[in-house]
């Protein structure tokens, strides 16, 4: 009947539930914040560019992912009348420095007669009427050198003139980068934007040779970002890699859309260059985990093995059953909580809860990995 009795027991008893296990070690935990919504790869400098007035295009020199140099020409209106207007200033100005020769030699050569003149009026040979009239003929040469000379800076601020009124008809890149956009095509009309009417750019102009990431963080978790701290970038283009990044700038306001949270745009550069993938395009989406506090040689337990209240299941030392414990935490994450007290190195906690029936006092066993 005993060795009956064993057998009943033996088949009723409950058959241990296989549960994953994570054993309490010690290890880097760090508390970070995540953005809310996807964030961007930024350009440091992207220029949407236009000419300062309308015409027709005449000339298109580049084409959209061609890469440009500083002051390389982009685009250009027709321009023959600004054209015609330079040259013709050019002319007048070479007409009116040669009338400033003629007048200032002139001046030149009424002082030195004056001058020899005064010398001979000196011995009695001239009169002084006659000096009178040679001076007065050497201010008046004089004053007309002093305004041919004038003529000669007004002749020169006129091809100032028609040179800006050229130059206003001719797009040129105001940094290097590479041509994102070009909006029109040779025999076009193209019109700046009226004041409240945005219109497209001639040319949309990124510099990738500066690259950030701007994300949204949640009005919660905007006061305890500080600009310095570190951070990890993970982008969806480029899925199994991060790359360290640093806050750079903290927006001074909240931005509020419609039907979601309020968020605070949060400017995450990368911590090297090297750091930077060559294939990395302005326009990315991407991820920002800023670290907060960090501790390298923490008692820690997996996240995903605390449940509501700080608890958390553990093994029995016999190994056959689950038992509840609370504990105090600290520094936490999306992997890794710190243990401030209540759990001890070594302790076997379930990390996994698939199982409805994983509860206090069941009988369990670790999973075969």
């Amino acid at each position: 009947m005993l060795l009956i009795g064993i057998a009943v027991w033996a088949l009723t008893r409950p058959k241990p539930i296989e549960v994953s296990l994570a054993t309490v070690d010690h290890g880097l935990v760090e508390s970070t914040v995540v953005n809310t919504r996807a964030g961007t790869v930024e350009a440091c400098r992207r220029a949407k560019l236009a000419l300062p007035m309308g015409g027709q295009i005449s000339h298109i020199w580049v084409k959209e992912g061609d890469r440009v140099k500083a002051g390389q020409k982009l685009l250009a209106l027709w321009n023959r009348d600004f054209f015609a207007q330079a040259e013709l200033a050019r002319n007048q100005s070479t007409t009116v420095k040669e009338h400033q020769h003629q007048a200032c030699i002139l001046a030149e050569n009424a002082h030195s007669e004056a001058r020899r003149t005064e010398k001979l009026a000196a011995t009695g040979f001239i009169s002084p009427q006659r000096v009178d009239e040679l001076r007065a003929k050497a201010n008046a040469q004089q004053a007309a050198c002093n305004a041919s000379i004038a003529d000669v800076k007004r002749s020169q601020s006129q091809i100032s003139v028609a040179q800006a009124g050229l130059d206003r008809t001719i797009l040129t890149a105001p940094f290097a980068g590479v041509v994102a956009r070009v909006t029109g095509e040779v025999g076009e009309f193209t019109t700046p934007s009226p004041p409240g009417i945005p219109t497209p750019p001639a040319v949309d102009l990124i510099d990738d040779s500066c690259l950030y990431v701007t994300a949204p963080m949640d009005e919660i978790d905007a006061p305890k970002i500080k600009p310095g701290m570190l951070a990890r970038i993970a982008l969806d283009a480029l899925p199994g890699k991060s790359f360290a990044g640093k806050v750079k700038r903290i927006a001074p306001y909240v931005t509020e859309i419609e039907k979601q949270a309020r968020t605070v745009d949060v400017e995450v550069e990368f911590s090297t260059l090297t750091d930077v993938p060559k294939n990395l395009l302005a326009g990315y989406s991407a991820d920002v985990e800023i670290i907060l506090e960090s501790r390298d040689s923490a008692l820690r337990l997996p996240t995903q093995a605390i449940q509501e209240g700080s608890k958390v299941l553990t093994l029995a030392a016999d190994g056959d059953k689950l038992l509840e414990k609370t504990f105090t935490p600290g520094l936490s994450n999306w992997a890794y909580t710190e243990i401030r007290e209540g759990l001890k190195l070594g302790e076997q906690v379930v990390k996994s809860f698939e199982n409805e029936a994983i509860k206090a006092g069941v009988a369990a066993q670790a999973k075969v990995k």
